[in-house]
């Protein structure tokens, strides 16, 4: 069967036709991604999708939602959308549908990918474990923290809002960056860090410390300055942001006692070829009386090209067995 395969993030909502064949998703179709941004609703940019594809849309639905999927009415956190689950039928024009947080879908793709789809960042070489925890977290428009539990009888994708707990720094520089964003936010999660706009809270602090001063800049461009490295201090802000997410990355691993990690996300897609040569290991074993534990733990990057579609369709497969 066919069904329709969504990626609903902050930034930018992801479609495809995904085919599912004797219980798994066989065939990703090539994907439209449309900006949030300049549509009023899932509603409206589901049907500039089928335009999009000048298809008569199958009605059966797998979407991924950048929001916890509790209640009845789903308000994305990053996104002014708002569903309502019980009129998606009637909406979309479906009469099946799967919802799935975002990251509970890249989850679900960890699961499914082959070993090719990984490559390797840190920590012991070899696949991912058959059994046991697997933690799943990205950087991206905020940060996304789920969870695989493997085990004999098949898996579980457990979705989180881990991208909210606290900001922990570990140093004076960090101390500062979280003295700044103290002073816009009554709470600093390690999302304010740990994500795409995160680069500016660290980049505006630097600056700061130096003495220079703070210019604004869009998030794109003030990126495009960090990777380049035309930008010495944006580069410096880079470093910082790495250093960050493996202490992060390395905290969740403890708390949901996982034998693996996997890094995702738009922006872990982006920054991949520069992990491994950054701060990110040495920060991501640094865990004091548990370094040698974490020295265990491999951590992968997955270089599957849409997640988060290929997920939601593998969730719409758990729950609808074909």
């Amino acid at each position: 069967m066919q069904i329709v395969t969504a990626d609903i993030g902050g930034t930018h909502a992801r479609f495809a036709l995904a085919t599912i064949e004797d219980g798994r998703v066989t065939h990703l179709g090539e994907p439209v991604t449309l900006k949030c941004a300049e549509y009023a609703s899932l509603q409206t940019a589901w049907e500039a999708f089928g335009e999009a594809i000048g298809e008569t849309l199958p009605r059966a639905a797998a979407i991924a939602l950048a929001t916890p999927i509790r209640g009845d009415v789903l308000k994305m956190t990053n996104n002014p959308w708002v569903i309502r689950p019980a009129l998606i039928c009637e909406k979309l024009h479906v009469d099946s549908y799967t919802l799935v947080n975002d990251f509970g879908a890249v989850a679900h793709a960890v699961q499914h990918c082959d070993a090719a789809s990984f490559s390797h960042l840190c920590g012991p070489q070899g696949d991912l474990p058959e059994t046991g925890v697997i933690t799943v977290i990205g950087p991206g428009t905020g940060l996304g923290v789920a969870y695989v539990v493997r085990g004999p009888d098949g898996y579980r994708a457990i979705e989180t809002e881990g991208g909210h707990i606290d900001y922990s720094p570990l140093d004076t520089t960090e101390d500062a960056i979280l003295t700044r964003l103290r002073r816009q936010h009554r709470r600093v999660s390690v999302e304010r860090v740990c994500s795409g706009p995160g680069l500016a809270a660290i980049y505006e602090t630097l600056a700061s410390i130096e003495g220079r001063a703070v210019v604004s800049m869009e998030d794109k461009v003030l990126w495009q300055l960090a990777l380049s490295g035309e930008d010495s201090l944006a580069a410096a802000a880079f470093d910082r942001f790495c250093l960050s997410l493996g202490a992060a990355a390395g905290d969740f691993a403890l708390a949901q006692g996982a034998g693996a990690v996997v890094i995702a996300g738009g922006l872990g897609q982006r920054i991949a070829s520069r992990l491994p040569q950054s701060g990110f290991e040495e920060r991501f074993l640094a865990k004091g009386r548990f370094q040698r534990l974490m020295e265990t733990i491999p951590v992968k990057l997955i270089d599957h090209p849409q997640p988060g579609l290929f997920g939601a369709a593998a969730a719409f497969v758990q729950e609808n067995p074909v």
